[in-house]
């Protein structure tokens, strides 16, 4: 049975370079993929009607979430993982773990800054997408 097992693992080849059109076609060319996931992924991530709200609705909305207290921070970097892939900034988990506290007060001071402006960072807005085939 064993046998039987390994040799079907060896023969079993996932295929990670076809996905389907929108018409439901298998597309591998790589150049077509590539613009398949990315009118995909701009779909799925696209706000609509976000030109439609007035500045006026913006500024007299409730904020969503209280503010961030600098115990939250502290605690959400000790639960970071390790060993992850870095994020778009190429910062390890491990390097914002071992900062002293100094350093933790200036990243929930960042944290802070942000939030109260209501604008995210043309850098807080980019993020790594990796498909997975399934």
């Amino acid at each position: 049975m064993y046998r039987e097992i390994r040799d079907f693992k060896k023969r079993y080849k996932l295929r990670t370079d076809v996905v389907k059109d929108e018409k439901g076609d298998w597309v591998q060319t790589p150049h077509i993929i590539f613009a398949r996931l990315r009118k995909h992924f701009s779909q799925l991530f696209s706000v609509h009607g976000a030109s439609k709200v007035r500045q006026a609705e913006i500024h007299t909305a409730k904020k969503l979430a209280p503010e961030t207290s600098a115990f939250e921070v502290e605690m959400t970097i000790e639960k970071l993982k390790s060993h992850i892939s870095p994020g778009i900034d190429q910062i390890p988990a491990e390097l914002i773990k071992a900062v002293g506290r100094t350093n933790r007060s200036g990243i929930h001071k960042l944290i802070t800054f942000n939030c109260n402006k209501e604008e995210l960072s043309e850098e807080w807005k980019e993020s790594i997408i990796v498909p997975i085939y399934v």
